[in-house]
């Protein structure tokens, strides 16, 4: 069974993400959504928040599973017993950031290889980080994520701007 992991901090999940997810689930018999923390990126959401809007949101994929870690993306792969990550690549900035991170994870596990998928067209442009932007001033975030998220993100910033 080929398992890939799709690690990220999805703070917040958006349709990018999941076309990535609905593309490799046509490749890998099982995907992983590896929902993580990280030391350089702040979340108003919780950990479990965060997993919980992407079970909502990837619910339709067969095959997919969501798991919520901390760590190194690295150990989290072993107790999966997993060996292929995951990763978006939308622009050459994604590239090179995207190409140190498979370095540092080749010189800390060997045995785990590195996939890119590109996202369609029409969603390369969405990030995270600007859909949250966009939701902290109040604006319309509905055509970048699910109507879950959109509704979840307007709870988290109502009366915050």
């Amino acid at each position: 069974m080929r398992t890939i992991v799709y690690p990220g901090t999805f703070n917040p999940i958006t349709n990018g993400h999941t076309d990535l997810v609905e593309r490799a689930v046509r490749i890998f018999d099982r995907v992983i959504v590896g929902v993580g923390t990280s030391t350089q990126k702040a979340s108003r959401m919780s950990l479990e928040g965060r997993v919980e809007l992407c079970r909502t949101v990837l619910a339709h994929i067969p095959n997919v599973e969501v798991c919520g870690f901390t760590g190194l993306l690295t150990e989290f792969m072993q107790q999966k017993d997993a060996t292929l990550i995951l990763r978006g690549l939308r622009t050459v900035a994604d590239f090179e950031y995207e190409f140190q991170l498979v370095g540092m994870n080749r010189v800390l596990a060997p045995e785990i290889e590195t996939v890119f998928l590109a996202p369609a067209e029409n969603l390369s442009y969405i990030s995270s980080t600007l859909v949250r932007e966009i939701a902290a001033y109040g604006g319309d975030i509905s055509k970048f994520v699910a109507p879950e998220v959109s509704a979840a993100m307007r709870a988290e910033y109502a009366g915050k701007q």
